[in-house]
């Protein structure tokens, strides 16, 4: 049993403040991905045929590319940090922990860009 203040025992482990942006970050994130996924969702389903020329013609069409490129950043930024708080929490090994944090933001970054690209390209 300890006789120190709790305020005692957590000062000086570091700052929290951080802590609240991300989480902040997160949550913007999930309900931005709401409404995103939603359209995306419906605008599939209600597409005449599967066929390449029809998802093609449909990820060329007005807006659509805007929203894809929209929902791909959402998800990846999301995605990227619900892992992070994963390896965050439950890797003990902090060389291991700064290695995945490390593969898991250049996998998500590689993703996004590829996603954007992969539009851009049908679209334009």
């Amino acid at each position: 049993m300890s006789l120190r203040h709790p305020l005692g025992r957590a000062l000086g482990r570091g700052s929290a403040k951080s802590g609240v942006s991300h989480w902040w970050v997160q949550r913007v994130t999930s309900v931005a991905l709401v409404p995103l996924t939603l359209w995306f969702v419906l605008r599939i389903v209600t597409l005449p045929d599967y066929g390449y020329d029809t998802v093609r013609e449909w990820i060329g069409s007005s807006w659509t590319p805007i929203g894809l490129i929209l929902l791909i950043g959402a998800m990846a930024w999301h995605s990227a940090l619900g892992i992070q708080v994963v390896i965050e929490d439950y890797v003990p090994n902090k060389l291991i922990k700064v290695m995945a944090l490390f593969t898991s933001t250049i996998f998500h970054v590689l993703v996004a860009v590829a996603g954007v690209y992969a539009v851009l390209q049908i679209a334009g």
